[in-house]
Order: C-alpha cells, then sequence, then structure tokens
C-alpha cells in the first residue's frame, strides 16, 4: 500500500492503463492475427484480462490480501508527513512506518512483521554460550526488512550497503558477501603487471612482476635487472610470500641480476616458489644468499636447478659481518636482523625472532603455536603467575577468568538481554563464584532482569538486610522506650522525695511547697565515681545516690569536708545542717543531703556544664551582653535569698557559681564556711603566712577583722561580676594575695574591664565602698542589673565579630542619645567614658 492514495485516484489510473492496454492489443491484434480470424469477443476478453492484470489484480482482495483491507484516505494532517491511516491528525502512522499503516501503533506497519524492527543477525547459543549466527535473521534495505540482500548489494553488519567501508574488506561467508575488517591496512586489488611503490621512479628500475592476489602476497615471476642505488634490499617486498612460476622466463620466476647495490634480498616473508629456478647473477655485493636453504622453498617434485654466481664471495661476508641473527635456524636468513630469518631457532612474534615468549611473566602473556610462534592470549585470560595463562588464542582456552565465566569463556559481563532462540531475550547473572548462572524465570518478564533478585544468596541478602534493619529499628524503639521509662521513673522518684524532704531536683520557678528539709543520708548510700575539682572547703566528687530501699540511681555532687582536727567534728547533724537544706531557691544549688561522719559529705544536685568560670574562659568569643546581664540579675537574686534566710556565703566567686544550661545559672557552696567551729577557721588560711586563699574576693572588714556580713558577701558579688566581664580573668593577677589588703587600703580598686561602660563599672565601684553601709544591697544590685537586661547594648560593648548586630542595634535605636554618636568602635566608648 502506499500511503496519500484514494479511491478516485486509483480509478483514474486504471481508466488510463485500460486506454494503454486497448491501444496495445490492437496493434498486436493487427499485426499478429488476420482481421478475419479475430472477433469481437476474443478483443474484449482480451483487452479486460490487460486491464485486469496491469490494473486491479495488485488491489484485489482474493489476489493479494494482505493489501486489500484498506487504502489509506485523500490527504494526510500536516502532522503525519505523509503516512497515515485516516484524515484526522489522529490518524498518523507510527514513526517507524515507512510504508503506511491500518492503525496508530508500531505493529499497523505495511513493511514489517516484526513491529518495524528487524530480526538481529547474532543469538545466543545456550549449548555453546556464544553468538553465532542467526538463520532466520533480516537485514535492513532502505526503510524495509529482506532476509537476503539484492545481488549488487553487500553485508555491512544488520544492513544492505552497496560498498564496504574503508576499513572493512569484502569477503564471502557462506555464499553470501559480507564486510570484514581488515587485520592492518585494507587491501587494495591491482590489475596491471607494474609495481607502484613510493618514492620509487620506474626509470630507476626494471621490474617483471605479475601480480595475483589483492594483497600483493602471491606473483607468479619476479624479475629485478636494475634497481635504485638508495636501495640496499628488495625490501619492498617484504609481503611476498609465493612466487607460483606460472610464467617463466628461461626456466627461472626468481631473477635478480646485474644489481650491485643491493647487499641483501630482504624477502622476510618469502615461502614459497611454487615452479622455476632461481636465477641471482652479478651482484656484487650481495650476501646472505648462501645461507638460504633453497630447497625448502620449492614444492613440487620437479628437480630444480638454481643459478646462483659471480655474487660476493661468502668469505667477505662473514669477515664483515654479514651472517644471519643467532636466533635464526639453519635454514638461513635474507638479511641482517632477526626478522629477517626463514624459520626461528626458539620463537618468532609477529615473524621476528624472540628467545622466549611471555609464557610466565610479562605482557601480554601468550602461548606457542603450532610453528613455535607466539600467539597472544584472549584478553579476558588472568594472568597466572609461575605457570600458562592459556592453552589457546580462544575465550574458552584460558585457565583463569580475568572477569566472569560464561560456561567454558571467559567474558567481561554475563550476557543481558542479548537475543536467543525463538525470539527470547538471555538474561544472566554472577554467582559468588564469578559464574554466569541464567536468572530465574520470573526475572526476565518484560525483559527486564536485576542480578541481584536472581541468585539465591542474593535473594537471601536482600530479604535480610530490611529484615535486619526493621530488628535494628525495634530494638533502637524498644531502647528508647525503655531509657524513657526509666527516665519517667528517676523523675517521679526524684520528686516523690521532694515532696517528702528527700528530693533530688528543686521546684520549678514558679512553683510554691512546703519547707523541706536535707535528708540525712548513710555512707552506703553514696557511691563517687570522680573527682571534679577541690575547693577551699574540701574536694567535689561525681556520685551516684541510691536511696535505700530504692533502685533509682540519681547523679549528684558529693562535697567533702574533712575534719582536721580530728575531733570528730561532723559526727552531729547541727541546726546550720539542718537549715542549708531548707533552702530552697532557682538560682541556688539545692542541698539534698547530709551525711554525717569523720569527714562531712554534702549531697547537692549535680550540674553537668560545670562552673560559669569555666564556661566563660572556654566560651568568651560567643558570650553576649544580654546573657551576660541575665546571669548578673540570677547571681544577685539568689543572693538576696540567702540574705532574707541569714544566710552568709562567705566564699562567692566564679568557681562557686554552677551552670544549669546556657542560660541559667545557680549559687552553690553558700554557707559551708560556717559548718567549722571558731577555732577551725584558721583552715581556710594558707599555712606559711596565715593569708586567707581567697583574700581577693573578700572585703576589707574581712580581712582585717574577719567580720563576714551580707555586705561583705556584696563586695565578692562585685569582684564576681569584674570576672565575667573580664572573661574569667583572675582579680589582681600580678600581685601576691598578702599585698591585697594594702592596696584597698590605699583606694585601689579592679580596673575597668574593656567591654563595660561606665554605668557597669560604677555598680562594681559601689561594691568595693570602704564604709559597708554605703553599699548597695543585693536587692538593688538585681534592680540595677534588671534595668541594664533590658537595653544590654548600651551597658556592654563586645567587641566580637558575631556580635556586629549589637552595634547596629545600638546606634539605631536611640540615636538622639550625643554621646553615643561619637562611640564607631569599643576602644571610643572606653576612652570616652573615661573623659
Amino acid at each position: 500500500m502506499v500511503s496519500g492514495w484514494s479511491l478516485d485516484g486509483l480509478w483514474m489510473v486504471c481508466q488510463w492503463s485500460f486506454s494503454i492496454s486497448l491501444s496495445l492489443l490492437l496493434y498486436l491484434s493487427l499485426t499478429l492475427f488476420p482481421a478475419r480470424s479475430l472477433t469481437l469477443s476474443t478483443f474484449s476478453a482480451l483487452s479486460l484480462s490487460l486491464w485486469f492484470v496491469t490494473c486491479c489484480w495488485p488491489y484485489c482482495p482474493l489476489t493479494n490480501p494482505p493489501l486489500s483491507p484498506s487504502v489509506t484516505k485523500t490527504v494526510c494532517a500536516p502532522q503525519c508527513n505523509g503516512r497515515c491511516f485516516g484524515t484526522s491528525p489522529r490518524d498518523c502512522c507510527h514513526i517507524e512506518c515507512a510504508g503506511g499503516c491500518n492503525g496508530p501503533q508500531d505493529i499497523d506497519c505495511f513493511v514489517s512483521d516484526e513491529n518495524c524492527f528487524c530480526l538481529s543477525t547474532l543469538i545466543y547459543n545456550k549449548q555453546t554460550f556464544q553468538m553465532e549466527t542467526n538463520p532466520n535473521a533480516k537485514y535492513q534495505y532502505g526503510s524495509i526488512c529482506v532476509s537476503h540482500c539484492p545481488t549488487h548489494f553487500v553485508v555491512d553488519g544488520s544492513s544492505c550497503v552497496s560498498g564496504c567501508p574503508p576499513d572493512k574488506k569484502e569477503v564471502e561467508r557462506s555464499g553470501q558477501r559480507q564486510c570484514e575488517l581488515c587485520g592492518g591496512l585494507c587491501p587494495k586489488g591491482r590489475s596491471s603487471n607494474q609495481l607502484h611503490t613510493p618514492g620509487l621512479h620506474s626509470r630507476s628500475m626494471a621490474v617483471d612482476l605479475l601480480l595475483l592476489d589483492y594483497a600483493g602476497k602471491r606473483v607468479y615471476i619476479l624479475s629485478i635487472q636494475s634497481w635504485p642505488k638508495e636501495l640496499s634490499d628488495l625490501s619492498v617486498f617484504s609481503n611476498l610470500t609465493t612466487i607460483q612460476g606460472r610464467s617463466l622466463h628461461k626456466r627461472f620466476s626468481l631473477m635478480v641480476m646485474h644489481v650491485p647495490s643491493i647487499t641483501a634480498l630482504g624477502l622476510r616473508s618469502l615461502r614459497e616458489i611454487s615452479d622455476g629456478n632461481v636465477y641471482l647473477s652479478n651482484n656484487a655485493n650481495l650476501c646472505y644468499h648462501h645461507t638460504v636453504n633453497w630447497t625448502r622453498l620449492f614444492t613440487g617434485h620437479a628437480t630444480r636447478l638454481n643459478d646462483i654466481k659471480d655474487n660476493r664471495p661468502l668469505k667477505e661476508c662473514v669477515e664483515e659481518g654479514h651472517v644471519c641473527d643467532p636466533l635464526c635456524s639453519d635454514s638461513g636468513c635474507w638479511g641482517p636482523g632477526p626478522e629477517q630469518c626463514l624459520s626461528c631457532r626458539n620463537h618468532s612474534r609477529d615473524s621476528t625472532c624472540v628467545a622466549h615468549c611471555n609464557f610466565y611473566t610479562g605482557q601480554p602473556r601468550e602461548f606457542a603455536g603450532p610453528k613455535g610462534e607466539c600467539v597472544t592470549c584472549h584478553p579476558e585470560c588472568q594472568p597466572q603467575e609461575g605457570r600458562d595463562s592459556c592453552t589457546g588464542p580462544g575465550s574458552d582456552e584460558c585457565v583463569m577468568c580475568a572477569s566472569l565465566r560464561d560456561g567454558p569463556h571467559c567474558v567481561p559481563s554475563c550476557p543481558s538481554g542479548v537475543n536467543g532462540e525463538n525470539g527470547q531475550f538471555i538474561y544472566k547473572y554472577p554467582n559468588k563464584d564469578s559464574y554466569c548462572e541464567p536468572c530465574h524465570v520470573n526475572c526476565t518478564q518484560g525483559n527486564k532482569c536485576q542480578f541481584f533478585y536472581c541468585s539465591p544468596q542474593i535473594t537471601g541478602i536482600a530479604l535480610g538486610v530490611p529484615a535486619a534493619l526493621i530488628v535494628c529499628l525495634a530494638l533502637f524503639v524498644l531502647g528508647m522506650l525503655y531509657h524513657r521509662g526509666l527516665a519517667i521513673h528517676r523523675k517521679r522518684a526524684m520528686r516523690r522525695y521532694l515532696e517528702s524532704g528527700e528530693s533530688f531536683e528543686p521546684l520549678g520557678p514558679g512553683e510554691k511547697g512546703a519547707k523541706v528539709h536535707a535528708r540525712i543520708l548513710r555512707a552506703p548510700e553514696l557511691k563517687k565515681v570522680k573527682v571534679l575539682g577541690s575547693g577551699v572547703f574540701g574536694t567535689v566528687h561525681k556520685g551516684l545516690w541510691i536511696p535505700e530501699g530504692d533502685s533509682v540511681k540519681i547523679p549528684v555532687a558529693i562535697k567533702t569536708i574533712q575534719d582536721r582536727t580530728g575531733r570528730q567534728t561532723f559526727t552531729e547533724i547541727t541546726d546550720h545542717m539542718l537549715s542549708m537544706g531548707s533552702l530552697d531557691h532557682p538560682y541556688i544549688v539545692r542541698l539534698l543531703g547530709v551525711c554525717p561522719g569523720a569527714s562531712l559529705q554534702l549531697v547537692t544536685q549535680l550540674s553537668s556544664q560545670g562552673s560559669l568560670l569555666e564556661h566563660i574562659r572556654q566560651h568568651k568569643d560567643s558570650l553576649d551582653p544580654q546573657r551576660l546581664l541575665n546571669w548578673c540579675v540570677q547571681i544577685a537574686k539568689g543572693m538576696y535569698y540567702l540574705e532574707e534566710h541569714c544566710m552568709v556565703h562567705r566564699n562567692l566567686a566564679a568557681r562557686n557559681v554552677m551552670l544549669k544550661s546556657d542560660y541559667f545559672v545557680q549559687i552553690s557552696d553558700f554557707g559551708v564556711a560556717d559548718l567549722l567551729y571558731p577555732d577551725d577557721k584558721k583552715y581556710v588560711y594558707s599555712d606559711s603566712n596565715k593569708t586567707p586563699i581567697n583574700i581577693k574576693w573578700m572585703a576589707l572588714e574581712s580581712i582585717l577583722f574577719r567580720r563576714y556580713t551580707h555586705q561583705s558577701d556584696v563586695w565578692s558579688y562585685g569582684v564576681t561580676v569584674w570576672e565575667m566581664m573580664s572573661f574569667g580573668a583572675e582579680p589582681y593577677a600580678s600581685m601576691q594575695p598578702q599585698d591585697v589588703p594594702s592596696l584597698l587600703e590605699k583606694g585601689e580598686r579592679l580596673s575597668q574591664p574593656h567591654i563595660c561602660t561606665i554605668d557597669v563599672y560604677m555598680v562594681m565601684v559601689k561594691c568595693w565602698m570602704i564604709d559597708e553601709n554605703i553599699r548597695p544591697t543585693f536587692k538593688e544590685l538585681a534592680n540595677d542589673f534588671i534595668r541594664m537586661a533590658r537595653d544590654p547594648p548600651r551597658y556592654l560593648v563586645i567587641k566580637v565579630r558575631k556580635r556586629l548586630q549589637y552595634y547596629i542595634t545600638f546606634l539605631s535605636i536611640r540615636p538622639q542619645d550625643q554621646w553615643k554618636q561619637n562611640i564607631p568602635i569599643t576602644s571610643k566608648i572606653h576612652h570616652h567614658i573615661l573623659q
């Protein structure tokens, strides 16, 4: 069928053909039949028969059914590119249909019974494990598939072409001409008897040469009577293997005469002289011909009489070193070098004699051919050490495979989707031993197969991995639930202890409960884990509190105060101990219990983040003004709570402030100094000069008169604030402790930290007033820092690149303040305030 034809158009063609057939029939009737013998009925019958054959028969439903069902409509839509089965744009043929269709799918094309794709020329043989020629193959000839190419075409792969590409040659296989890749340079046929050699001119030599084949390997006769002086041998005929001698010159088929320039024949490939003799004469410098065993070259039973004379004497050739290479056998040679040997003593590689092949070492590995030649093993053979890697050139002759093995053959990959018998596709996968195994039949549904779905071992792994993941996930969830249950149980236990006076954590900041007291603990309930640090009054351990009769393990901090007098000072519980346990505030460390004995053990809640001093020193580059001022407020509120409960701290410093979270601090070590008897307080002084160890934080009246009040704690609070604003620097770092009292009596104080404005520094200075009565109270200090915390950049300027937004806020919120307009950086702020 031809798309685009209509029934009306076909009728017009039939009318035209009928006119032509009628005229033709009239002419034949007048010339072949007598006028009287041709009747009207006979003439009409012949006319109708001829018209039917030429016009109607191709479209007759009875004679040609495949073309009868549909002749496409008159005009195809523009989208159909001239191939359609209707006038609508939806009636276009499939893009692969080249000759029309009767439907939109590729199976509706007229020109192919294989969905418009020609059958492959190669199929996979399951018995031989090789790709073999498909007997049912079809070749692409234009837009159709044919079983055989036309006689004037050749087969190139799966297509019919008029000629082979430049890198292929034409050969005949099984009665069909095909294109095959050339082993090297493709041969070019010659029809004349004249040799065309680059760099040589016909007037400089006289050569009689009759070529027989395309590659120039066989000639009828080779006769050389003159030769260019610049050539010392006949190496231009290095590919010549046979002189057939079909045309002789005086019984000679090889003649070289009167050529003084050549020193060797150089016919390295010549292995046969079928007929005729050899004539070598008057070549004054010719050597090596004495070594040639001419008898090996002659074939047939006739007796050969060579005529070799008047060439260079053998003795002179030997004296000048014109002898065969040691690798040549006794058959002789055509010239110097191992490539000119007639045969090799050991082995040969690419027509050159070698001492040995790469049997056990070297690359590529080789084996010995039938004539001793070194033949390269197949690329898929695995090189072996100390033994042969292969026994032949094929992939089925490898000792071991480099990649995979499919049957006896070594292959780079297993067959995947290759054509097999009966139109089936072959899919294989590599097993654990690197053998290609057929995929399960279910894996080939839809012509797709993944190897890890096919192997039983891999299938087990594929099923086991998700199962293992599910089990691990279930164990993880169960573990999380278990730990969550323990945490809930521990929290409930701690809340129970809190309500009964045996708590671990305090109530929330907004909660109000009954007054609680610390528990009296026994030593077996406490377990020390590791040392956290040492202070003025003792050593602090991280430990566990296991309440008697309960299994919960509560992490705690255990502070041990030694009885240095040996008078069993801590064997009895005092009112001061119980009052310490009754304190409950968000900004003080909760005292959980007291364990009396030879040494007093105070059990408090554990602060996992350590002291405020350590945190400030480690994170000084990431602190912001808001956080520092918030901490000042919290410490002031905690100290105000102690003041309300008549508890003097005596040892307030940044090292005794614990960090519960990044924004939440608690005061520790309060009231510990009061646990010592008055005559035991000497142990807070150094042994050498009786100087208090924490003298740099003590008020002047505490140093001189050992008087400790809430106002002396205010002095220590000022030093603690200075530590925070100095990022953990030590007060009076350059001075000895014994020199501090005289410095304070002179009116000297700690210098202003560089991040503080004069407002913050003046609050510190008020805390260090000589007259304790004019020092601010903790309530006033809390109010002052609450006011500052509402506008942090106004009072603290931290020179950190990460805090640039504070400068922007600082300069944009209150631009009307005259003193701020002269403060672009921290150093100028400090300079402006000092003035």
